[in-house]
């Protein structure tokens, strides 16, 4: 997809003196995409193109109206009721759709429903995190059903071999289709080589070659930010699913974002798009970005960076970890709650440049630190209020509408999603 910025930089005063600058009348408009056709990768559409479509659409309307029956398939996509059956019986026969019986009559014979089918387990999810790494095995519907996770080595050797042990174990239980990797840096989906984790220094490993040698299943891989994006588009609540551009932002010991274009992870070139926690929004932060600069949203909005606060609040005091210092918030002790919305008041000012940069029709915030989403949202959402110029829309500020791990559901996300994508 390519992506271009233009900026146009107009001075009034240099208006000729002839020209009005009163608003000529309003042009009629069209709403309508304008998409440049690649050339370079064009494929014509032929009876097996349409098919492949048609599949798609009957799919993605039983995942998402289950239980449904064939009639109100062929209804909403006026697809012909032959084309439909036939459609539904393939996915029968791949184990992807199942009939759950009869549904109620509407005046003639009574419809037999269908539904996804979710027994058994075809994907691996890995997830690695700067302290954590985490292996499981979900449904075709995302519901985990294995899962086994050990502290993350630095060695990229050792931690790799540990991810193999369990995802042959796995693999060797079940009819695993893929293996998506879920990662805290930069990586190339397109080779499956991770280019920079800035926590461990990692540099320049093929990850996803590796695993897949060793497995011999297909690898996926890509950015955290950007996985979670993914599962929330494809495995979000309505309010996220249904919104067609939208900016996911991931707050955990960095801040990371995934940015979805009409119904798409826009990656940029080498996947390298999104890395907006390094962008400038202040100096001196309570500590340091994961890239040595301490003038970095990450520097300031991070869990990390609520963590210093509270350090230096409380006169010395540490939380072990995070999830204890949300606890301690929730509880009404005054360092842990300022520390909290402090961050949070961060967290908006670099919201704010991405809503006024983007335009999306949501952002949505995920990570431990929506658990303190009432005492945040007051002050992550004045910031986003008082930036966003009168008459300009703005967006719907919400929260991770995932269940469970979502970076965890990010990595099974790249290969369910596959599954369903057109």
């Amino acid at each position: 997809m390519a992506f271009i910025i233009l900026i146009l930089l107009v001075s009034l005063e240099s208006q000729p003196s002839g020209i009005s600058n009163r608003s000529p009348p309003p042009p009629v408009t069209e709403d309508r995409l304008v998409r440049r056709i690649n050339l370079k990768n064009v494929q014509g559409a032929n009876p097996h193109t349409i098919r492949d479509i048609n599949r798609q659409i009957v799919l993605n309307y039983v995942r998402e109206l289950q239980p449904i029956s064939r009639a109100t398939i062929a209804r909403e996509t006026a697809l012909q009721r032959s084309t439909i059956s036939q459609i539904v019986d393939g996915l029968t026969d791949e184990g992807l759709v199942e009939e759950i019986g009869e549904g109620k009559s509407t005046g003639g014979r009574r419809p037999t429903l269908l539904r996804l089918r979710t027994i058994g387990t075809i994907a691996i999810g890995v997830n690695i995190t700067p302290t954590l790494t985490t292996v499981a095995t979900s449904n075709l519907a995302g519901l985990v059903v294995q899962q086994k996770a050990f502290p993350t080595d630095p060695n990229p050797d050792h931690t790799l071999a540990h991810i193999i042990e369990i995802v042959r174990k796995f693999a060797g239980e079940s009819s695993i289709e893929g293996v998506g990797i879920s990662v805290p840096g930069l990586v190339d989906p397109a080779t499956g080589n991770l280019i920079f984790v800035p926590y461990f220094r990692w540099r320049d490993l093929p990850i996803g070659e590796i695993i897949s040698r060793a497995a011999g299943l297909p690898v996926t891989i890509d950015n955290d930010a950007n996985a979670v994006a993914l599962a929330e588009l494809w495995f979000g609540r309505p309010e996220v699913r249904d919104a067609r551009d939208f900016i996911f932002v991931l707050v955990a010991d960095g801040v990371g974002t995934g940015i979805i274009f009409d119904g798409q992870v826009y990656r940029g070139i080498r996947g390298a798009a999104g890395e907006f926690g390094h962008m400038i929004v202040g100096s001196n932060a309570p500590v340091l970005c994961s890239c040595g600069n301490d003038d970095c949203w990450e520097a300031f909005a991070s869990e990390r960076a609520a963590s210093a606060r509270y350090h230096k609040l409380s006169g010395g005091r540490i939380a072990p970890n995070f999830s204890t210092l949300i606890d301690r918030a929730l509880r009404g002790e005054r360092e842990a709650r300022i520390s909290l919305t402090e961050t949070a008041g961060y967290l908006g000012t670099g919201i704010s440049n991405l809503i006024v940069g983007f335009s999306p029709e949501a952002v949505i915030v995920g990570g431990a630190i929506t658990r303190a989403w009432p005492l945040i949202k007051k002050s992550l959402t004045e910031k986003i209020e008082r930036s966003i110029r009168r008459g300009l829309p703005s967006a719907r500020i919400l929260r991770s509408t995932l269940n469970g791990d979502p970076t965890l559901m990010g990595a099974l996300s790249l290969v369910l999603a596959r599954k369903f994508a057109g």
